[in-house]
């Protein structure tokens, strides 16, 4: 049976001691516990420092720390995944007593101590266990004899690599070999990990050359693809997805978005396509190009190149696994709960196969244990506690082959697990056993067949050795000495090329032979060749795949490398010679065929082969609708008709069919109707449209269609009618006593054709007849001279053109010299004030009154006075929109207003100005004193100051304030107000929470703006500090919560700045299950479903940069305990009986649960507790009196109540007694009946709103009196918000929120046969 290695292994321990698996504080490290309680004061080991991950260069000194808990103190050693860590020369443990830190080091470190080590800590409760991975960081080009032997020995030969990395020192220099180009092509698209894995490949072993040459092709490449590529990143080799296909992408922003891309595989030119469903497709996502490979097999394995415009830019290797399924993975039927495990053997060795469940990939985890033999030929997957979610189709993917199998999960059917878990099995796959000899047989044949090779291969350099110790010794001076394994040059009499840096390669065996017989190569891995392989002609440009419209020509063109080469053309694979129809064309190296004119039969896919190389592209003959040019000039003049008459528009075309034809009128399809008629036929098409309203008007246009192409035709048709009616209202220009003139519009539609007069006629209001005023030209304008002042007068308007006059529109009545005043100006506007004069400014009125403004009136007035006084006299009208007020006396306040004049006459005044004061230009203020924060919160900040100080001829006094603020990571001031305040205070709103703020005010008055005065110090947007400070003043600090329940705790507090909130259970963080909802000043912890497990203390921590405050509350999760066992009876002493019973089973899980024990004897008949508060399970019962018979009765009790009673059995006998007869005297009837009455009135009630109201009162009678309750007269016995009671004639109600609109009279009324009785009182809620 293979050894697996199992990512969790099973930790072995002794007999007697269990393995419990827990999880340490800090990530990454393992612990096993060896008992189920660990005794007071004592623990497992822990690490609270585990060691690092470490790369280091070779030859320094590694060092791995660890610190490490546990009671009694742990033992601690090391170990490495491969290899011992028992040489003290390599390894050494260190112990630091002083901060008791464990470490190990490796001095000189080597490559071969590169591996994932594992640090132990052990004591007799429980093991901890940590790993760290060391990587080295080797200097120079080293490759061990343990990584060459994981390759294949088909590839290359362990001892005959070695010699390859003797020093060129050891001997003579090695003859120097060319290096095949897609070697460099590979490098320069790899990652450095896979250069070591490349170079192997090609056997290059001077690792250091190779890196100098490589930046030589890298600056060579890079300065090529610049030409074409702006940007080339995140190159990503070829590799196998899991859908089945292969993908390599590239991101690449190219310079000419129209650049083509080629695809070659092992230098022959691939088609591709954007179809993802083609063999070869391209998928282009924003920058990213992602090539993919499609059903895979054998023959796709290769080198791909992706070339732009010839230019090389990604290379990538190809290789599918030769691998196959020996045993595939079989159906596996599991029950729920337990473990299904899929198998599966390779017939050769694979470090990792992909397994698939339901098409998803699946990793190593929790669910999936992925497991691989030790020999890499048995791969196992185990699906751990299967449940219904895990049936279905589970597959194993190796390389190109894959195996699939289902998974079928019963339902487990035993009513007794419902619920549980059970006992884990495993259910086993292909049968474990028998997997092993089929791949111990395996292995064996892989085995022969290794040494088999190698015998072959070492035979080969033997018999290569012998013929080389044959040949003589060449001469120093003819060529360099090459090494004494090595061989000479298979060519010599070629020249030698001077000694160029080339890599080492391992010489080619031959076997000398006759001189007519060709020598022999024995290759031992895939070595590079002699001499420099010329690829041959290539084509740098193929053929693309072309359209063209029949009759025209077609032009197909590639380019070769080589201008000397020529070709052969084909089509649909029959070779093509030139003729009056097809041009063969041959310019430099590019190659072209002209198709003259195309017919549909040219059709076709067309190849052409060079020097064994070939690119085809398909030849696509259209024949999509055409119109001749002369039909189109023809069909595009418009058709113009009259109003009711036809139109037909008709258009010829060819194409081919069958062909879609549809017609158009302004962008609507029309369908055939009683008015429309279309006509269709294969060579054209003709509609015909009858009666044309005027609003058929419009472009008309016909669209035809065919597999082909489609084309358009566009045609107008115009429908001439009579203009519409002038459109109203009129515009009045001027309305005077001696002429009226106004416009109007245009008619909306003038029909088709241009307005050439307007037909115009007016009537004088309080006259039946119509004046004539005849045709004016087209312009929509008219000036009537001939009015009475002061009449009235209405018009008719008519528009005429070449089609006809339309319908008149008549204007409202216009009134000839009308007298309109004009508007109000605005407001005057103080320019400056002296002492002598005062600038004004003002707007013209927006309604001049029908006619020029001629000037303006001006007044003024001093502040305290009723009178305004003119400014200029009345004959002399102001012109000017301006003034300057020179009547004024200093120090005098005023204000102004202004009229305007037109011919009417002046309007009405505007509004009065602002006041100012006749005197020279104040001085600005200076600096506000004592600026201040006087509160701040999270969004606002209040401020206030003191007004700076008034100094005459240099700062005079502040009239208004502005306040600004910038944030501190800007330098631009923001004005909080746009207008000046005159208060010495001012809040700023919408901060951004404790975000960094400077503040300044300005001062300002008529003279202009103060210098500003800046806080000291920046503010933060925050309230005031406070300490963290809890606000209920009875906070609970015991809950009882009933299993299943939600548990709810909410902590009022007031902190500033805002706290971090941390709730802890037992001192530790809470878990996932338990949510924690904070806001401003309150915290709610909410347990949803409480569980037994949730019982403990919950702490919340308040903290900010202040202070800290915590509060505990403890929480204990119970329920309704279960009665204890069986009763037991047994006495003792005389006079006593011990009770002794089964503890509940509750008593294990609840730690405050007790029991209560209740006696009852034969006489009194009724249970008596007897004993309460027992923690134990007997108690002893006294004053036992013999003839009496007695019972027990046993209670469980925790916080929750009482549990049903567990009855003991009877205990002692009774004595039967004579039965005594005594003879009473008849006894008389005595009736109890009374009606109604209260015992206990109601009493008056001031309630505060939202607390409980409670009434109360007793009443008697017999027969018992129905009660009823009444507030303002309704009765209150069916409403559910008062809660109503009657116990033994005592009645109450209460009201568990008091309102206001329980305000009012309460009344009782209490009744039954024999009367009535009523009691009432007052209920005032206070507020």
């Amino acid at each position: 049976m293979s050894r697996f290695r199992k990512t969790k292994d099973p930790e072995p321990t002794a007999p007697g001691q269990v393995a419990i698996k827990k999880r340490s504080r800090v990530p990454g490290v393992m612990i096993t516990q060896y008992v189920e309680e660990i005794p007071e004061g004592k623990s497992h080991p822990d690490f609270t420092r585990k060691p690092i991950a470490l790369t280091i260069q070779e030859g320094k000194l590694a060092i791995f720390k660890a610190i490490m808990t546990g009671d009694p103190t742990p033992s601690v050693t090391w170990a490495r995944n491969n290899g011992e860590v028992t040489d003290p020369d390599r390894y050494q443990s260190v112990y630091d007593e002083a901060s008791g830190e464990h470490s190990l080091q490796m001095p000189n470190v080597a490559p071969d101590q590169a591996d994932t080590y594992k640090c132990f800590a052990t004591n007799d409760y429980g093991r901890a266990v940590v790993t760290a991975a060391l990587n080295v960081i080797e200097v120079g080009y080293k490759k061990s004899r343990a990584m060459q032997e994981t390759r294949t020995a088909v590839r290359e030969v362990p001892e005959d690599f070695k010699k390859t990395l003797k020093a060129r020192a050891d001997g003579p220099i090695e003859k120097k070999k060319v290096i095949d180009d897609s070697f460099w092509d590979l490098l320069l698209s790899a990652d450095k990990k896979d250069f070591e894995s490349i170079c192997s490949e090609y056997g290059v072993t001077d690792f250091r050359w190779m890196l100098k040459k490589l930046n030589e092709k890298k600056k060579e490449r890079e300065e090529e693809q610049a030409k074409f590529i702006e940007q080339l990143s995140n190159l990503k080799p070829i590799e196998i997805k899991p859908g089945g296909g292969a993908q390599f992408e590239f991101e690449m922003t190219l310079k000419d978005p129209n650049s083509k891309l080629f695809l070659f595989k092992d230098g022959v030119m691939v088609a591709f396509d954007c179809d993802t469903e083609v063999k070869h497709n391209l998928k282009k996502v924003g920058k990213k190009y992602m090539f993919n490979i499609n059903d895979l097999n054998p023959e796709d394995a290769g080198l791909y190149q992706v070339m732009v415009e010839g230019v090389n830019i990604f290379s990538t290797d190809f290789k599918i696994p030769t691998v196959d399924f020996l045993v595939k993975i079989q159906e596996v039927k599991a029950t729920e709960r337990e473990d299904a495990v899929f198998e599966c053997v390779l017939d050769h060795p694979m470090t990792r196969i992909q397994w698939m469940g339901k098409t998803v990939p699946l990793e190593q985890g929790e669910k999936y244990d992925i497991t691989v033999s030790e020999d890499m030929l048995i791969h196992r997957l185990v699906v751990k506690d299967c449940l219904q979610l895990d049936k279905g189709i589970y597959a194993a993917v190796a390389g190109i082959k894959s195996c699939n199998a289902w998974l079928v999960v019963e339902a487990d059917k035993d009513p007794n697990n419902r619920g549980k878990k059970a006992v884990r099995k495993t259910t086993q796959a292909g049968g474990g056993a028998d997997l092993a000899k089929v791949a111990q047989e395996q292995q064996g044949k892989l085995q022969k067949e290794r040494e088999e090779m190698i015998e072959v291969v070492m035979q080969a350099q033997a018999e290569k050795a012998a013929a080389a110790e044959e040949k003589p010794e060449p001469e120093p001076a003819a060529e360099p000495a090459a090494e004494p394994a090595s061989e000479p040059a298979s060519e010599p009499a070629e020249p030698k090329p001077e000694p160029v840096e080339e890599p080492k390669v391992e010489e080619p065996e031959e076997e000398e032979e006759t001189p007519t017989e060709k020598k022999k190569r024995v290759r031992t891995g895939p070595l590079i060749p002699d001499t420099v392989i010329d690829p041959g002609v290539h084509f740098t440009t193929g053929l693309s795949d072309i359209t063209a419209v029949i009759g025209t020509s077609a032009e197909l063109v590639c380019k070769l490398s080589s201008e000397d080469c020529d070709g052969v053309w084909y089509k649909d694979g029959e070779e093509i010679t030139a003729s009056d129809e097809i041009s063969l064309v041959k310019d430099g190296s590019y190659h072209k065929l002209i198709v003259k004119s195309c017919k549909e039969e040219d059709t076709g896919k067309y190849r052409f082969e060079a020097d064994g190389r070939k690119t085809e592209a398909m030849l696509t003959v259209e024949d999509p609708p055409r119109i001749n040019l002369d039909d189109l000039a023809k069909f595009s003049e418009p058709v113009i008709i009259r109003t009711g008459q036809n139109a037909t528009f008709k258009l010829p075309f060819t194409g081919r069919e069958p062909m879609k034809i549809q017609w158009y009128n302004e962008g609507e399809e029309l369908l055939e109707d009683s008015n429309i008629k279309i006509e269709k036929s294969s060579s054209q098409s003709r509609l015909l449209l009858s009666k044309c309203p005027r609003k058929s008007s419009g472009e008309i246009k016909i669209k035809i269609k065919n597999e082909c192409g489609t084309i358009e035709a566009l045609s107008r048709l115009i429908v001439l009618d009579r203009p519409t009616p002038p459109l109203a209202p009129v515009d009045i220009i001027e309305s005077s006593s001696s002429a009226v003139e106004f416009k109007w519009r245009p008619p909306k539609d003038d029909g088709g054709s241009p307005i050439t007069n307007y037909l115009l006629e007016r009537q004088q209001l309080g006259r039946n007849s119509w004046k004539k005023l005849g045709q004016i030209p087209g312009e929509p304008k008219y000036r009537d001279t001939d009015v009475d002042h002061g009449r009235k007068y209405c018009y008719h308007i008519r528009a005429v053109t070449e089609e006809g006059i339309s319908e008149m529109m008549e204007t409202d009545d216009l009134q000839a010299g009308t007298k309109a005043y004009p508007g109000s100006p605005s407001a005057p506007k103080v320019v400056s004030a002296f002492k002598d004069c005062i600038n004004l400014a003002w707007s013209p009125p927006s309604n001049t009154g029908g006619t020029n403004i001629l000037g303006y009136n001006l007044e003024k007035r001093k502040k305290g006075s009723n009178l305004w006084g003119p400014v200029n006299q009345p004959d002399e009208p102001i012109k000017e929109k301006k003034c300057a007020v020179k009547d004024v006396v200093e120090g005098m306040e005023y204000e102004f207003r202004v009229s305007a004049i037109n011919i009417s006459g002046a309007g009405e005044p505007s509004a009065p100005s602002e006041f100012v004061i006749a005197r020279d230009p104040k001085k600005p203020p200076g600096k506000v004193i004592d600026l201040k924060v006087t509160d701040s919160t999270y969004t606002t900040l209040s401020l206030s100051w003191t007004k700076p100080k008034d100094i005459e001829k240099v700062e005079d006094e502040a009239k208004g304030y502005f306040v600004e603020i910038r944030p501190a990571e800007n330098p631009e001031w923001d004005r909080c107000n746009s207008n000046a305040i005159t208060m010495t205070s001012f809040t700023v709103k919408g901060l951004k929470s404790m975000a960094m703020y400077w503040v300044r005010v300005i001062a300002t008055n008529d003279g202009g703006q103060g210098q500003p005065q800046e806080l000291d110090n920046y503010i933060l947007a925050m309230p005031p500090p406070v300490r963290p400070r809890f606000t209920d003043a009875k906070m609970k600090s015991f809950m009882v919560v009933r299993a299943g329940n939600s548990a709810r705790v909410n902590i009022n507090f007031e902190a500033s700045p805002m706290p971090n909130i941390t709730w802890l259970k037992d001192g530790v963080p809470v878990s996932k299950r338990v949510t924690a909802s904070n806001a401003d000043t309150t915290s709610q912890m909410l347990i949803p479903s409480s569980e037994r497990s949730d019982t403990g203390i919950y702490t919340i921590v308040v903290k900010n940069i202040v202070g800290q405050d915590t509060f505990s509350v403890e929480i204990r999760v119970t329920d309704d305990p279960k009665p204890p066992g069986p009763v037991e009876l047994e006495q003792n002493v005389p006079g006593t009986v011990t009770v002794s019973w089964t503890p509940s089973p509750d008593e294990k899980r609840d730690d405050r649960l007790h029991y209560m024990v209740s006696k009852r004897d034969s006489i009194k008949r009724t249970w008596q507790t007897v004993a309460d508060r027992l923690f134990n399970n007997n108690f002893t019962a006294i004053n036992i009196l013999a003839g009496r018979e007695y019972s027990f009765r046993v209670y469980a009790k925790n916080d929750m109540g009482l549990s049903a009673p567990s009855n003991s059995p009877n205990w002692g006998e009774v004595k039967i007694k004579e039965k005594f007869t005594l003879s009473l005297p008849t006894s008389k009837t005595v009736t109890l009946e009374v009606a109604p009455s209260f015992l206990v009135p109601l009493k008056m009630h001031n309630s505060p709103e939202s607390y409980e109201c409670y009434m109360t009162c007793a009443v008697r009678g017999d027969p018992t009196p129905h009660v009823t309750w009444y507030r303002n007269n309704i009765s209150l016995n069916t409403n559910t918000n008062y809660y109503i009671s009657n116990t033994c004639g005592v009645c109450s109600m209460t009201i568990l929120r008091v309102g206001p609109k329980d305000t009012g009279e309460y009344k009782i009324i209490a009744e039954n046969p024999l009367g009535r009785a009523e009691c009432a009182t007052k209920l005032t809620v206070k507020d």
